[in-house]
């Protein structure tokens, strides 16, 4: 196997989700930790933790839960793909994960939000909007994304996720 495929995690889903956030692909060091967004420099469970009124963790199993009292899903578009490094634009022959069939199952989701622009064309290439879903594209919470501030970022999330 290449060293620059690589494999998403599986869906964090709690029993009524309401929102699925889908990022596109976990990074080398999400990959390396198996946890989402473990970057450090990634501000998407500073961003969930505010929004939703948490005491922030660093705890990874506090995260999962923390989400799925949310009433949120995370998954990602890509199950797999070639990607080197960490860069959404350097993702290549990237194969879907069964979104559609996550939302068929979960009839309670009603909200997709994208992590970034990539997240969403890779969601389009591979897929038809559903008709009775909101969707949304949030800035990107990656470190590479850093034309936006951490409020910036926070006040376009708040938007999906609470509107």
């Amino acid at each position: 196997m290449q060293k620059d495929f690589s494999q998403s995690f599986l869906p964090i889903i709690g029993s009524i989700p309401k929102i699925l956030i889908l990022g596109t692909m976990p990074g080398k060091e999400s990959l390396k930790k198996q946890q989402y967004y473990a970057h450090p420099r990634n501000v998407f469970w500073k961003i969930i933790f505010t929004i939703f009124n948490g005491s922030f963790s660093l705890d990874y199993s506090d995260r999962i839960k923390f989400v799925k009292e949310n009433k949120t899903a995370l998954w990602d578009v890509c199950s797999t793909c070639f990607r080197p490094g960490s860069l959404d634009s350097n993702i290549k022959e990237e194969v879907p994960n069964k979104v559609h069939s996550l939302i068929q199952q979960n009839t309670t989701i009603n909200r997709i939000i994208f992590n970034g622009q990539k997240s969403e064309k890779l969601y389009k290439k591979h897929f038809e909007n559903l008709h009775n879903k909101k969707y949304f594209t949030a800035l990107s919470t990656s470190p590479a994304n850093a034309s936006y501030t951490f409020e910036q970022k926070l006040e376009n999330w708040k938007i999906g996720l609470l509107n």
